[in-house]
């Protein structure tokens, strides 16, 4: 079993450690709050800092909101990169920038260690089950130096390509999550206004060609109207800005991608920032004038 220096206990994080500790790995945690608390019941020891955590860790896994909060664990005052051991992993889970990635991971081959970028998908029910989805970037050595404690959080784990492609291909991701997310609530948005039950609408359409885990999950959220994260909208709209970035480097036009941003944006005027991304349905209900609002 390895030694895991974790740090990132947030809405994900938090049942992504819980089930390092259950199969069996070394814990070790920091910035444990009344949330996270438990995790220290169940056998990981709380630390100081980041340097704290990542002293004698063979892998240290981050899964932190933005990119700027990466750089910052790992080369601020007492970051990771102060004690991190030459021959140590580091595996970034967050959802950053791909170009940033390839930065930080330069940074940390340099010291010695092994940089792997392996973003997830699957929201905290696939943190909680185990069932997420992890796009991995990195060498073929350090992927598969990784892999068995990845395996503990998820279970459709794809090696994507170099350092890097973790990240642009979970940025991919977003985009398809995104855009079904506003799709879904927009053919909401018209059964309900032409009288059709949303309940009935939704099983019918589940035995179509619309059928997709969203509509599945996040449509019956929406029907249920329970926004609790989940993933938030803030971090998805921050995801497609990302998007966009690297779009404008790469002269790719993402219009549809925009046009969601854009609702996300309104999203965060309303309030509704901290809501499940489920909740764009609640927030174009809004600006329709739907019952929905």
């Amino acid at each position: 079993m390895a030694k895991i220096g974790f740090i990132g206990l947030g809405t994900m994080g938090r049942p992504m450690a819980e089930r390092l500790i259950k199969a069996g790995h070394e814990l070790r945690i920091t910035r444990v709050k009344d949330a996270s608390r438990y995790l220290v019941d169940l056998g990981a020891t709380a630390c100081e800092t980041p340097a704290e955590v990542t002293q004698g860790s063979d892998i240290v896994i981050l899964i932190v909101p933005d990119t700027p909060d990466v750089d910052s664990v790992l080369f601020g005052d007492q970051g990771v990169a102060s004690t991190l051991g030459s021959g140590a992993i580091l595996v970034d889970m967050s959802s950053i920038s791909p170009l940033a990635t390839k930065e930080f991971a330069s940074k940390i081959n340099a010291l010695g260690a092994q940089y792997v970028d392996a973003p997830v998908s699957g929201g905290e029910t696939g943190a909680r089950e185990g069932t997420l989805s992890i796009m991995v970037g990195g060498t073929q050595d350090a992927v598969a130096s990784a892999r068995p404690v990845l395996e503990a959080m998820g279970k459709n784990i794809t090696h994507v390509g170099d350092t890097g492609a973790g990240q642009t291909v979970k940025v991919a991701n977003q985009i398809v999550v995104g855009l079904t997310i506003q799709a879904v609530s927009e053919a909401f948005l018209l059964a309900e206004k032409a009288g059709v039950d949303l309940q009935v609408a939704r099983d019918a359409m589940l035995g179509g060609f619309a059928q997709s885990r969203i509509l599945e999950l996040h449509g019956q959220r929406m029907i249920d109207e329970t926004f609790d994260p989940g993933f938030k909208i803030a971090l998805h709209r921050k995801d497609l800005n990302i998007a966009l970035s690297n779009a404008g480097q790469l002269n790719v036009a993402l219009p549809n991608t925009a046009g969601v941003v854009q609702i996300m944006n309104a999203a965060i005027a309303q309030g509704e920032g901290q809501s499940d991304h489920s909740a764009l349905f609640r927030v174009l209900g809004a600006i329709s004038g739907s019952d929905s609002e």
